[in-house]
This record gives structure tokens, C-alpha cells and sequence, in this order.
């Protein structure tokens, strides 16, 4: 995905660019360390490599994410978050804080504790 030549607002570019259901999680995971493709497709239940990809790629193209190739055999490729990754990442952890709220307001307590987002 590309910037469009017009925006009404702001808000509307850094929608474009955490849309859709992986890009967040990709973000979220990035958090916590830096990955490998294949410790994303462990770590995110779901996810096809074709989808992964695809999702990487536009984050690299917005400058949300990077990569470094490590040299040898197999060829290592790790991605990290940027310093606009990790300013995005600070936004999609108060979403998050949200979503946790409303699960509890909601009895699916039960399933934050199973995938340990409280205790």
C-alpha cells in the first residue's frame, strides 16, 4: 500500500496504515522482541507466510518497521520496530488497554487470564 495523493485528516494516513487484522499484532509482537519470519508464523495463530509478507512489507514501506539480514547459510532475516514503530506501538497499547476493559465488562475475563494479559 502506498500514501494516497489526498488525506482529509491526519488520522485517516495512520489508519491506512495499521488497517487490517495482522498489522497491529505484527506491531504488538515487535514489541516484545525482534523476529524472525518463522518465530511470526509460531507466534501468531492464524497467519499465513503469503499474508505475513504481504503485511511486513507495507509496515517497511511506511517506515514502521526494519530489517537486517544477518550473512550465512540459511540467510537470517530479523525485523525491529522503528522510532515510528515504537511511537505507534505506544497508541496501540492503550487500543489494547480498551479491548482489555471491554472483554472484562464482558465476561471473557477467563480468556485474557488463558493468554495472559492479567493475572
Amino acid at each position: 500500500m502506498k500514501i494516497r495523493e489526498e488525506y482529509t485528516c491526519p488520522l485517516e494516513l495512520t489508519h491506512d496504515i495499521t488497517k487490517g487484522k495482522w498489522k497491529p499484532i505484527i506491531l504488538w509482537q515487535l514489541g516484545k522482541r525482534n523476529m524472525s519470519l518463522s518465530q511470526f508464523e509460531k507466534d501468531i495463530v492464524g497467519i499465513n507466510q503469503k499474508m505475513l509478507i504481504e503485511q511486513l512489507k507495507e509496515l517497511l514501506d511506511f517506515g514502521m518497521i526494519d530489517k537486517k539480514t544477518f550473512a550465512g547459510y540459511p540467510l537470517k532475516v530479523e525485523y525491529f520496530l522503528t522510532d515510528r514503530g515504537k511511537k505507534m506501538l505506544e497508541a496501540i497499547t492503550i487500543m489494547q488497554s480498551i479491548g482489555i476493559d471491554l472483554m472484562i465488562e464482558n465476561g471473557m475475563a477467563g480468556t485474557l487470564k488463558a493468554n495472559g494479559f492479567i493475572d
